[in-house]
C-alpha cells in the first residue's frame, strides 16, 4: 500500500485550482448563450466536477448538472474492456448540449462508448472535459475538448483519482 507522505506531487493543489479557473472561462466562452448539462462521471470526477462547474458558472448562466456512473476498470488498474453503466443520467438530453466531466481519460474506452450512446440519444452536442489526459494506455481515438493536464505515462492518485478506492481525497495529484 502507498504511504501518502511518500507520494511525489505531479500537480499541486494551487496549480490545479489555477488551471480550473482558466478552463472554466474557456468553457463558458464556448457555450455563451447556450444551456449546457454538465454530467459528472462518478466517482472519480466528483472533486474536479464541483470545482470546474463553479468556475464555469461564474461566467455562464444555464448550467444543469447530472451524474453518470460508468466504468471499465472495476477495482483494477487496467481496463477490462467492458463498459458498465451502473447509474444513468436522470435528465432528458435530447436536443441539449452535454458536457461530460471526467477525472482521467486513460484507455478512452469508457468515454468513447458513453459519448457515442449520448449522440445516439439525440444530444445537440456532446463534449468531454477531463482533469487529466493520460496517453500511455490509450486504446481508442477519443477527442478531449477540454483538458486541464496531460500526462504521458505513470500511475497517478489524488484529487478524485484512486487506487482501489483509496487516495481520492488528496488535494493534489501525486
Amino acid at each position: 500500500m502507498l504511504k501518502v507522505k511518500e507520494l511525489l506531487p505531479v500537480f499541486p493543489e494551487e496549480t490545479i485550482q489555477k488551471r480550473i479557473s482558466e478552463l472554466g472561462e474557456q468553457i463558458a466562452r464556448d457555450y455563451q448563450g447556450e444551456e449546457v448539462i454538465c454530467v459528472c462521471v462518478l466517482k472519480g470526477a466528483v472533486f474536479f466536477f464541483t470545482d470546474i462547474v463553479r468556475a464555469i458558472g461564474r461566467h455562464l448562466d444555464g448550467i444543469t448538472i447530472d451524474f453518470l456512473r460508468a466504468s471499465s476498470y472495476g477495482s483494477g488498474t487496467s481496463s477490462s474492456c467492458v463498459v458498465n453503466i451502473s447509474k444513468d443520467v436522470d435528465t432528458d438530453i435530447k436536443g441539449k448540449n452535454v458536457l461530460f466531466i471526467e477525472d482521467v481519460i486513460d484507455s478512452g474506452l469508457t468515454m468513447s462508448k458513453v459519448m457515442g450512446m449520448f449522440k445516439e440519444r439525440g444530444a445537440k452536442s456532446v463534449k468531454l472535459c477531463a482533469c487529466v489526459d493520460k496517453k500511455e494506455r490509450r486504446e481508442v481515438d477519443i477527442h478531449i475538448d477540454y483538458s486541464a493536464f496531460t500526462v504521458d505515462k505513470g500511475f497517478i492518485v489524488g484529487y478524485g483519482l484512486d487506487l482501489a478506492e483509496k487516495y481520492r481525497e488528496l488535494p493534489g495529484i501525486y
